[in-house]
């Protein structure tokens, strides 16, 4: 009697649509991080603005163009059935491997790096590194949910060469941040795929020595395996009394701004540090530090909040997912997240170096707003069809 009942009720709920078990609150939340970056995007930038004699609005009207589009690619990801991705990760992930090597040949400079293509027309700039982060996540996924459980040494090499090629042509723009946030990807995934902890501890003690290989050749004026910037960086990071000043200036200036914030702030256009533009780059990687001077630690911790019960609900879906490609999308997703907002704030207040990770749905720019949208809404559809057959 029981059991009927039981399969009674699951075959109601296979009858219901996928609407009703989407985690709406979850989509709530990223809007409501995401409308606080536009205006955290018009505090940081109106008053330079205005100075030069430009519009006040001009950088956060756009970013509340690109919230406009990422909500619309939300709602559409959750709507489209997640396991057709399954079948596009192949072709997916060649074109984005396309558009990162056409980056090295006609992508124009842009603060030292090769990253961004122009549209024409609009003025917008696209960064394929963003969107390649969703589509290796996918085929990553794709590739590893035929092991599930039990992975070898050589099916964990294989994954580890979806990884490589990509890296690789990242590397060569230069761009580190991105660069580790596809290594915490991989460990996330497959350490829930049922990788073996002395493969993980293997493959992260060479990254760890690759790491520590790279910055010495670099220190001893052999070939030149960073860039000048990585380079001051990373060492303006271990020692922050680092010369030329200017390899620390970023850190400093964010450190005082969000000290200058106290418990409540300064009130929204209100802050000094903001004001003055004393930190570089505040609208876009440097964001958190408008936030915590002018709505001190009570902005930051509410702001921790919202990402922490996105946190919390990603994992719920990841665990309640009909198959092993859904759980290790949501994984996959889950680790990107988390993983760019702890080095985010960490290099904003000095406990993780300076790598240019922009702080997911607040921090200016289109190609990783659309990307984080996009990333939730896979994960709402994943929760969704969690009574999928």
């Amino acid at each position: 009697m029981i059991a009927r009942l039981l399969n009674r009720t699951q075959t109601r709920r296979e009858l219901r649509s996928p609407a009703w078990f989407a985690d709406y609150s979850l989509a709530l939340a990223a809007i409501a991080i995401a409308c606080l970056g536009v205006a955290m995007n018009y505090a940081a930038t109106w008053r330079s603005l205005s100075f030069e004699g430009g519009d006040p609005w001009t950088v956060a009207r756009r970013q509340a163009i690109f919230v406009g589009i990422g909500i619309v690619v939300m709602v559409v990801a959750a709507v489209v059935d997640y396991r057709v991705l399954r079948f596009y990760s192949t072709p997916a992930y060649l074109i984005i491997l396309g558009a990162l090597a056409a980056l090295l040949r006609w992508a124009p400079e842009i603060r030292n790096a090769r990253s961004w293509f122009t549209l024409p027309f609009f003025g917008f700039q696209v960064q394929p590194s963003e969107f390649a982060k969703l589509v290796v996540i996918v085929s990553l996924a794709a590739f590893v949910a035929n092991h599930e459980g039990y992975l070898r040494f050589d099916t964990l090499f294989n994954a580890g060469l979806l990884l490589v090629v990509p890296m690789a042509l990242i590397y060569l723009q230069p761009d580190l941040g991105t660069m580790l946030v596809f290594v915490a990807v991989a460990m996330g995934m497959l350490l829930v795929a049922g990788a073996q902890l002395r493969h993980i501890f293997v493959i992260t003690l060479a990254g760890v020595l690759a790491l520590v290989l790279v910055f010495s050749i670099d220190a001893l004026q052999g070939p030149r395996l960073l860039s000048e910037t990585q380079r001051n960086r990373l060492t303006a990071f271990l020692d922050q009394e680092f010369e030329p000043l200017e390899a620390s200036y970023n850190l400093r200036q964010s450190q005082i701004a969000i000290g200058a914030g106290g418990i409540w702030g300064q009130g929204w256009k209100q802050g000094t540090q903001t004001n003055l533009d004393l930190v570089p780059e505040q609208h876009n990687d440097f964001i958190f530090t408008a936030l915590g001077e002018e709505f001190g630690l009570v902005g930051g911790a509410l702001l921790l909040v919202l990402y922490a019960y996105m946190t919390v609900r990603i994992w719920q879906i990841a665990r309640v997912a009909s198959d092993p490609f859904g759980r290790l999308l949501a994984v996959g997703i889950l680790s990107m997240l988390l993983f760019q907002v702890f080095q985010n704030i960490g290099m904003t207040i000095g406990i993780m170096p300076i790598t240019g990770i922009p702080l997911p749905l607040m921090s200016h720019g289109g190609s990783g707003t659309i990307t984080a949208f996009a990333a939730v809404g896979i994960v709402i559809s994943v929760g969704a069809r969690r009574y999928a057959l």
